[in-house]
């Protein structure tokens, strides 16, 4: 009997000196508060942008608004430029980043992320006259060749990565970035699927050619800090549950599958 007791006083003493977990409670601070607050940096086509009347609008922003109604809350969107956003998360700015971020193994060293909700890859848009020339990213792997990119993005990890051989320009903003291609000071403009599909549709001006077969794998997925195990949790079981309602189809229909959002922005 006194074994068992000495046993039991063991567990509680070495229960009470263990160290605390690494829980954020940042579902209890966001209840708490009565607001989600979410980091992004509009200007990502379709995932976040600003339209003619200021607002932010796009992709992750109604899956945004869906998550803060599922939780009875308010959302507060929180514009943050890119290269900042995973310091702006740590030093809790806001509660998540929902802007078309990547899961990649060097962001996950520094922060947790949910279960990706759409994956992407990279692809091509280039100088019109490249058109035959120039079939994969293979060719652009060459001196002769400008290519560019957003600084801090996979669009800059990949055109290093895979085209390094080539002369590389890094932009502030994808918009910089593509326009560089439009004017013929680079020759090709390397990032993601979706933004180079609105771009060419509307920005092409029969100025540019676009190689749309993405030659990567790319997962987004929404970054949140370090330890925020219930939080993560909540996210992906929300995540489960518009991928089977209809929720986010309806909703990925809407900024995928049709334009007419275009005539809302600047």
């Amino acid at each position: 009997m006194k074994k068992i007791a000495v046993v039991v006083l063991l567990v509680l003493t070495a229960i009470t000196l263990a160290p605390k977990s690494g829980r954020a409670d940042t579902l209890d601070s966001i209840l708490k508060r009565g607001s989600l607050r979410v980091g992004l940096e509009p200007g990502y086509m379709p995932f976040e942008m600003t339209n003619k009347k200021g607002e932010i609008i796009g992709f992750d922003v109604d899956i945004a608004k869906r998550m803060a109604k599922a939780m009875g809350v308010k959302l507060e969107l929180v514009s943050t430029a890119w290269d900042g956003i995973i310091p702006s998360l740590m030093t809790k700015k806001f509660d998540i980043v929902m802007s078309g971020m990547t899961l990649t193994q060097e962001r996950n060293l520094r922060i947790n992320f949910s279960d990706p909700y759409i994956v992407i890859g990279q692809t091509i848009l280039m100088r019109k006259e490249l058109a035959g020339k120039v079939k994969s990213y293979k060719d652009l792997n060459n001196p002769k060749y400008t290519i560019d990119s957003k600084l801090g993005t996979t669009g800059e990890f990949t055109a290093k990565k895979y085209m390094p051989r080539a002369k590389y320009l890094s932009f502030e903003t994808e918009q910089e970035a593509l326009m560089e291609v439009i004017n013929g000071h680079a020759d090709a403009f390397v990032y993601d699927a979706p933004y180079n599909a609105v771009a060419y549709a509307r920005q092409s001006q029969g100025k540019l050619a676009f190689l749309d077969k993405p030659f990567t794998y790319e997962p987004l997925a929404w970054g949140v800090r370090k330890g925020d195990y219930d939080f993560l949790n909540w996210l992906n079981n929300f995540l489960n549950q518009i991928k089977h309602d209809g929720v986010y189809d309806h909703i990925y229909r809407k900024w995928f599958k049709r334009n007419d959002w275009l005539r809302e922005l600047q």
